[in-house]
């Protein structure tokens, strides 16, 4: 990373004018975050939201909305639904990218069919925000009911405040899609991405803190030294190890964030008239994580079914439905310190049955992003090949073969991730609600935000380098004849026509 080139690009108003107005746009979301739905008992809404989320078993999924939201789940925020919406519409349109041959031929336009596909995906936007607005409803008002104590904190709403809820959750929504395609087009890193970034840097200092809490206790004294501290020593220790465990993952999943193999592709010589064409060798990037962090999201949002049903069938009539209900709900309960006290196999369902799921959607999810039939094809028109490989049915072979040993280690690393803050709940025996899948998210981002940040300081400072002006010359009579030439520097000299 070129830094020297970032601060001097910061000379440039373009560059300060997009970095600023990135900004600004966080910082909306950030205030929009804040504004709660408007319900008929803000007294209740208080309430729920104390004892949901200061309660142990609060489940995976609410934990993981809330992580990705910003803390709008806890605040019950218009945010809440976030960016779930038109993340799923993406999905969509992905898949039936695939399947249906018009997106197909559609995808394969250029530019044209890719804003025809965008212009899609905000439509169907729509119509997904107003069903999870009203489904994030319901699961909190069932969550706070079985968790919280409380019956129904939409007892007193009309018909009217209904549909001012959902219309606000849906706005919402809707305008957290928008300021992330302004954010995209200022050119300053992928606006989604961002936004869930700050969602995530935002729950840091509320995580820091009750680490903090549990450590610094003046009515004990931890001597270090001969120094007489007001520190717990256990949970002075567990804070070192999470620490240590944090800047440990976060340097391995740098590395498996970046890990790739290098595919070199050449490209025959074409001519045609005078002219030559190809000749040129190129590399084609495959990364060890395709999927990124999409399996992990479909994984909970399956995981959330089971113990939903249990809870459903919990209330039935016939007893071995509520049997099964309450079994249901006991082996898909979200994992704490505390539920791998109780004997048996029991606990070890739920981080088995996740590890799986995102085992089994990384290789599902990777085949639809990476299609090895649209690359051969793609290289075989353009006249290009992999040296020992023939090309069209062997290329596609090889590629197939090369991603689907890629995937499996990809597939493991990332389910391993995902149990990083199960496994550190059992051994250290504390809640951890930050874990591998987060830092995977701001690594990523990170890293593409500052690509893009140096792309585009590279764009703003390229007219202020000093460049040599130079013209070819003749050697000498002989050389003239033969067509040999020297190469001739003029002295160096400032450009003048400088661009902003």
């Amino acid at each position: 990373m070129n830094w020297k080139l970032i601060a001097k690009s910061l000379k440039n108003s373009d560059m300060r004018n997009r970095i600023l107005a990135v900004l600004g746009m966080l910082l909306v979301y950030r205030v929009l975050a804040q504004i709660p739905i408007p319900l008929s008992d803000p007294e209740t809404l208080r309430q729920v939201l104390q004892n949901l989320f200061t309660a142990g078993d609060t489940p995976q999924l609410l934990n993981f909305i809330n992580i990705l939201s910003g803390r709008s789940l806890e605040n019950f925020s218009i945010m809440l639904v976030g960016l779930g919406p038109y993340i799923n519409a993406s999905i969509i349109m992905q898949l039936l990218t695939k399947a249906i041959p018009k997106f197909e031929a559609l995808n394969k336009e250029g530019e044209f069919g890719r804003k025809k596909i965008n212009q899609y995906t905000r439509m169907l936007t729509l119509p997904l925000a107003v069903i999870q607005s009203i489904g994030a409803i319901y699961l909190v008002r069932q969550q706070a009911a079985q968790i919280g104590g409380i019956p129904d904190i939409t007892a007193n709403s009309s018909p009217a405040q209904w549909i001012l809820m959902v219309a606000a959750l849906t706005g919402g929504a809707m305008m957290l899609m928008w300021l992330g395609e302004l954010i995209t087009e200022r050119g300053i890193g992928n606006g989604i991405s961002l936004l869930i970034t700050v969602g995530i840097v935002s729950t840091l200092p509320g995580t820091i803190s009750s680490i903090a809490g549990g450590i610094y206790n003046p009515s004990e004294r931890f001597n270090v030294f001969g120094l007489g501290l007001p520190f717990n020593k256990q949970n002075l220790i567990i804070g070192l190890i999470l620490l240590a465990a944090t800047i440990i993952v976060t340097v391995l999943v740098v590395r498996i964030n970046e890990a790739k193999r290098i595919i070199t592709i050449n490209y025959a010589k074409r001519v045609q008239g005078n002219r030559t064409y190809g000749g040129v060798t190129t590399i084609l990037p495959v990364k060890l994580i395709t999927a990124g962090v999409i399996p992990i999201i479909f994984a909970v949002a399956f995981l959330s079914v089971p113990s939903f049903l249990g809870q459903l069938l919990s209330t039935n009539e016939s007893a071995r439905l509520q049997e099964l209900g309450a079994n249901l709900s006991l082996w898909f309960q979200t994992p704490t310190a505390a539920s791998f006290q109780v004997p048996g196999f029991t606990p070890f369902i739920y981080p088995l049955v996740y590890f799986l799921l995102v085992f089994a959607f990384t290789f599902f999810y990777t085949s639809i992003t990476f299609n090895t039939h649209d690359i051969a094809e793609n290289l075989q028109k353009q006249g290009g090949f992999i040296a020992g490989v023939r090309s069209g049915l062997q290329t596609e072979k090889f590629l197939g073969k090369m991603i689907m040993r890629l995937t499996l280690f990809g597939a493991l690393a990332l389910g391993l991730l995902a149990l990083l803050p199960i496994i550190g709940q059992k051994y250290l025996a504390t809640d951890i609600a930050l874990g591998g899948t987060s830092i995977l998210i701001l690594v990523s981002v990170a890293i593409e935000t500052l690509r893009a940040i140096e792309s585009r300081a590279l764009m703003v400072t390229y007219d202020q380098y000093e460049q040599p002006d130079f013209f070819y010359e003749p050697a000498d009579a002989v050389g003239a004849a033969t067509g040999a030439r020297r190469l001739r520097f003029l002295p160096r000299r400032k450009r003048t026509d400088k661009k902003d």
